[in-house]
């Protein structure tokens, strides 16, 4: 069985994408990240994730940037790269 790390179901969430196994948006993902914290950080705090889920949620917020685009446009990734690189 392939683990699906960001699902987007009309009856969970009010249709926005989630991570697997937990009750976090990517949206949540991107302002917590926006916040300063690291994915360390929110791993520690959600014990519930995985890192690669926190990956695919950025990976997915990267692909659908109209989506989020107020939360990527300020965002330079970690070492000031760009999220879409």
């Amino acid at each position: 069985m392939t683990i699906q790390w960001v699902k987007v179901d009309p009856l969970v969430m009010n249709g926005e994408p989630f991570c697997y196994g937990s009750r976090l948006t990517v949206r949540n993902l991107l302002e917590m990240r926006a916040a300063g914290m690291t994915p360390s950080r929110i791993i520690a705090e959600h014990p519930e994730l995985k890192a690669i889920g926190v990956a695919e949620a950025y990976r997915y917020a990267a692909l659908h940037g109209e989506r989020y685009a107020d939360l990527l446009a300020a965002d330079t990734g970690p070492r000031g790269r760009d999220v879409s690189d």
